[in-house]
């Protein structure tokens, strides 16, 4: 029982599927910070021509601007004219922003659409849990991690930044467009070796965020048996339901019995009741069989229904095995089964 009680098994798919249901994915979210912030950087270097035009539009419009008379309008156009070209500037790089975040999460985890993950839980709100999870050990990790990759990033970034500093009073020789040329390479080193450093951490956090997660999600031995007993029914629940579909199937074929022309035995062991209705069917019909303890039922109620038992060993063996209930006879019993119906039907005076 201790064995069944630790997990040690892999998650089933189905397991992996129903924590996606709720929600529960494996996601990073230190990749999905650098995947973002790299197409942030990106995309700012991309669109910078087409901020910068708009920008000087804006500065170039204030500029006009001077010596005009001030009333309510005249603010209102100013907003306008602000928040329009503020967005213009703004709506490239966020919308670029907002799809490498959907882009990394589905990186991660594919496409997922829940609404359980955002569904109200009062037990998330919970004080004293809520304390618990403030000061757990997940939560102390998870703010050494935060703090360790924040002063490791800083850190490199400040070293580069302190080697840039001392280049300064040569730089200060440069004219104005080496200077701005100058710093923008080096903003442009320093934000590409920080991000470098923070898709380090990102591997790294994606590998331990995974492993996490598939560990939480470990089983039982006894879980993922009841996991297949629920998935495939339980074989003792499936058992009594076979039986009781064969009590009712029984009943419906002893309830036929009284109907049939003749019940062909083995005379012990086998016994065949046969129908022929030729508006029905082209040829003659078995409408119930058994044997042993089946085949003594089908004999009393065919002579309680004073129906004529034929003793005939080898087409009662023959019709048992090769014929159904409710199925016609074969063509190859045709010749032995009308010779019993015709001396029925001569005893019955048909």
């Amino acid at each position: 029982m201790a064995d069944d009680a630790e997990k040690t098994e892999e998650p089933t798919s189905k397991k992996i599927e129903d924590a996606r249901k709720e929600g529960n994915v494996p996601k990073s979210q230190d990749t999905s910070g650098v995947i973002t912030l790299f197409v942030a950087i990106l995309s700012f270097l991309m669109l910078f021509p087409f901020m910068a035009k708009h920008m000087i539009l804006l500065f170039q419009y204030y500029f006009s601007l001077l010596g005009t008379h001030i009333d309510r309008l005249f603010l209102l156009d100013i907003a306008i004219v602000t928040f329009r070209e503020t967005l213009l500037m703004v709506l490239p790089v966020a919308t670029a922003v907002a799809i490498a975040g959907v882009a990394a999460a589905m990186a991660q985890f594919g496409f997922l659409f829940t609404t359980k993950a955002i569904m109200p839980d009062f037990k998330k709100i919970d004080p004293l849990k809520g304390a618990k999870n403030l000061f757990s050990l997940k939560k102390l990790i998870e703010g050494v991690k935060i703090t360790f990759k924040s002063f490791t990033t800083l850190g490199v970034g400040f070293v580069f930044f302190f080697y840039f500093i001392i280049e300064l009073p040569t730089v200060a020789l440069f004219g104005l467009e080496d200077q701005l040329d100058w710093l923008k390479d080096k903003i442009l080193i320093i934000a590409f070796v920080m991000l470098f450093i923070i898709f380090i951490f990102a591997i790294i956090d994606i590998i331990i965020v995974r492993k996490q997660y598939f560990d939480n999600l470990k089983m039982s031995k006894q879980e993922i048996k009841d996991e297949m007993k629920n998935m495939e029914g339980d074989p003792l629940i499936k058992s009594k339901i076979r039986q009781l579909q064969m009590q009712a199937s029984r009943k419906r074929m002893m309830a036929e019995v009284p109907n049939a022309d003749v019940v062909i035995t083995n005379p012990t062991h086998y016994a065949v009741a046969i129908q022929y209705d030729s508006e029905k069917s082209h040829a003659p019909i078995v409408i119930a069989k058994g044997v042993d303890n089946i085949a003594l039922q089908i004999k009393k109620i065919a002579r309680e229904a004073e129906v004529h038992i034929v003793q005939n060993p080898p087409l009662a063996r023959s019709l048992y095995a090769e014929v159904e209930v409710d199925k016609p006879i074969p063509e190859a019993l045709f010749a032995a089964v009308a010779e019993v119906l015709a001396y029925v039907y001569k005893m019955n005076k048909k």
